[in-house]
C-alpha cells in the first residue's frame, strides 16, 4: 500500500454555509463547490489547501452518520482521509494484517472518488478514510 498524501480533513458541521464562512472570510480559502452524496445522507463542501482539502460535511437526514456524529461528539473533525494509489490493494493488505475495517470494499465518495473507512478501534480512536482519486 502506498499512501500518497493527506487528501482531506473531514469536519462535521450543522451548516455548511455557516461553517465555510470562517474558512473563506477569515482564512481566505476558496470554496470550490459542494455536492450531495445521497447514499451517505451528506452534503459536502471543499476548500483546497495546497495538495489537501478541508471537507465540510452536513447531514441531509436526522439519521445520517454526520447527524449521529454531531449528536454524540458535537461539531468538529470527524475523519482524516489518506490518498492511496490503489484502494482495492490497500484494503486487501489491511485485511491480511487483520485490521478492523468499516468498509471491506470501496464505495463511492464525493467527487467520484473511491473511499473506504478503517474502524476507529484499529487506529486508537481516529476515523481514517482511504480514498483513491481517478
Amino acid at each position: 500500500m502506498k499512501v500518497l498524501c493527506v487528501d482531506h480533513i473531514g469536519i462535521a458541521a450543522k451548516s455548511i454555509d455557516e461553517s465555510t464562512k470562517f474558512y473563506t472570510e477569515i482564512l481566505g480559502l476558496e470554496l470550490v463547490g459542494s455536492e450531495e452524496v445521497a447514499e451517505q445522507k451528506v452534503r459536502t463542501a471543499f476548500l483546497p489547501v495546497g495538495e489537501s482539502e478541508i471537507e465540510i460535511l452536513e447531514s441531509t437526514a436526522p439519521d445520517g452518520p454526520i447527524a449521529k456524529y454531531i449528536d454524540k461528539n458535537g461539531e468538529g473533525i470527524q475523519h482524516i482521509a489518506l490518498r492511496v494509489d490503489d484502494i482495492e490493494a490497500a484494503l486487501e493488505e489491511l485485511k491480511s494484517k487483520n485490521v478492523r475495517l468499516i468498509d471491506e470494499t470501496p464505495r463511492r465518495g464525493a467527487g467520484g472518488t473511491k473511499i473506504a473507512f478503517i474502524h476507529p478501534k484499529a487506529t486508537k480512536g481516529i476515523l481514517l478514510e482511504l480514498c483513491q482519486r481517478h
